[in-house]
């Protein structure tokens, strides 16, 4: 098979948009491209899939590879990509079954090494996975900040080989459960309060209205 299609979810403030990474390999100087309105960190991505894919004792395919992150219309950021792209590509060469990860969301973003990093917008992720009825698989860094959501259904993995054997040979990843009594850590409870800033009423008060209509807010 040279073409695979696997689901990801950008990070637009508080929404996760569905992405669909299409990966197709072809005849030609190997090389790999990336489209579909793709940022400077996604781009580079191309690196860290490569180099995360051979550190893990996969096959890399040296081919041309096209992927495209679609829709083209909406901007793409952050290293959060890297784990679908990396499975479109062993998909798309036949290392992975393909007809298996249509069930399934990724996110992550792939360490040289093959280790999966946490990203930002979890929540959102998980919430759009449970709606769309497909699972998420994402970092294990991730996994207690998924557990905030009701009936969350997904898992975590901390290296790419983990996800690959979850497909390949049925091992197993750690299932992230709904936590009613999860509690932040010391580290992200502590925030500053509009209370704590002396003066500038004004800015405090447009923080305010902005919050409480849910309006965007520019300060310069």
């Amino acid at each position: 098979m040279s073409l695979a299609i696997v689901y990801t979810r950008a990070n637009i403030g508080i929404d996760a948009p569905l992405v669909c990474v299409e990966t197709h390999l072809s005849n030609g100087i190997p090389s790999m491209t990336i489209v579909g309105l793709p940022e400077t960190a996604v781009k580079e991505s191309r690196e860290r899939v490569r180099s995360a894919i051979l550190n893990a004792k996969l096959e890399f395919p040296a081919r041309r590879i096209t992927v495209n992150l679609a829709p083209a219309d909406l901007p793409k950021s952050t290293g959060r990509f890297d784990l679908a792209i990396a499975l479109s590509i062993l998909a798309a060469s036949d290392q992975i079954p393909a007809s298996a990860l249509s069930a399934y969301e990724f996110l992550g973003e792939l360490a040289l090494s093959g280790d999966i990093r946490a990203v930002l917008g979890i929540v959102p992720a998980v919430l759009a996975a449970k709606e769309s009825g497909r699972y998420l698989i994402l970092p294990s860094q991730n996994a207690a900040e998924a557990s905030l959501v009701r009936g969350v259904n997904a898992f975590s993995a901390q290296h790419l080989l983990d996800v690959c054997g979850h497909f390949l040979c049925g091992r197993k990843l750690s299932v992230c459960s709904f936590n009613e009594n999860y509690k932040a850590t010391e580290a992200h409870a502590v925030h500053p309060c509009l209370a704590d800033i002396r003066g500038q009423q004004s800015a405090k008060r447009a923080l305010m209205i902005a919050a409480a209509g849910k309006h965007n807010l520019l300060i310069l």
